[in-house]
């Protein structure tokens, strides 16, 4: 793996992203900086966040995590991953195959990190705080341990 990975906080981020693009017709986060106790994620919005769609997202994030979602990857030809997923940010042209990763029923996309095994094993999403600039919606979250 070419970056250091927090697995639980990396899952939960695809799970942010899952549920930023079913709210609000976003694409996933252009920008994410992932650390063990607080990170953030940028997006492509046009409007600040109001308080209520805050304590919405974080609310449908974990009813996510309380579904105890299996993690599972699979395998793709490019050609096919092309059909069903954004590859925009691929780094090489050069790749046959690629690895999809399934956050249970709920979100799916192209992933070179370390996840948990179950949505079990992340703890409570909390949103510390979020705001928007030219364009940036930054939202900066933890995970409350589940143990």
């Amino acid at each position: 793996m070419a970056k250091s990975y927090v697995p639980h906080m990396h899952t939960a981020e695809h799970i942010l992203n899952g549920t930023m693009v079913s709210m609000f017709g976003c694409e996933r986060c252009y920008s994410a900086h992932i650390n063990t106790k607080k990170s953030k994620c940028d997006y492509h919005f046009d409007r600040p966040l109001t308080e209520y769609e805050a304590i919405a997202l974080q609310s449908t994030v974990n009813e996510q995590l309380q579904r105890n979602l299996e993690i599972t990857e699979e395998i793709l030809p490019i050609e096919t991953a092309q059909e069903r997923y954004n590859l925009s940010r691929l780094p090489s042209d050069d790749i046959t195959t690629i690895r999809i990763v399934h956050v249970g029923d709920y979100d799916s996309c192209p992933c070179i990190g370390e996840h948990v095994q179950n949505t079990s094993e992340i703890g409570e999403f909390i949103i510390n705080s979020y705001d928007f600039e030219d364009g940036r919606l930054r939202i900066r979250f933890k995970c409350k341990s589940a143990e």
